[in-house]
């Protein structure tokens, strides 16, 4: 056996140093921590992608805050008031009439957007 050993490490010289125990105890220690250990590089790869799918999320909301503050100090007109309560909310003055044409293709596009985000 060891004449085998001998035989093979002269044909590959490169065998001789990965028998080494030291190299073994390394790759071992490399094998370990990039799969085995819970602080894995893969589990840090997963957490990375958590954590930028989050950081997506709050510069959107960031960016809705915005929006929504430009509102508010819009709405701090009464007229801006009497606007937005008669569009969304199909509120009237007592001499008028509100007649709502409702457009298939307009809520397939609002469902479809809906949808999207």
């Amino acid at each position: 056996m060891n004449k085998y050993l001998q035989n093979l490490f002269l044909k590959y010289p490169w065998l001789k140093t990965l028998a080494n125990k030291y190299v073994l105890v390394s790759l071992f220690f490399v094998i370990w921590m990039v799969f085995l250990d819970n602080y894995s590089l893969l589990n840090h790869r997963e957490l990375d992608k958590v954590i930028n799918k989050l950081e997506d999320n709050k510069s959107y909301f960031q960016q809705e805050i915005k929006k929504d503050e430009k509102s508010i100090k819009k709405l701090q007109d009464i007229n801006e008031i009497e606007r937005f309560a008669r569009e969304k909310y199909f509120m009237k003055r007592d001499s008028e009439d509100i007649y709502i044409i409702d457009i298939e293709e307009d809520r397939i596009k609002d469902s479809l957007l809906e949808a999207n985000q």
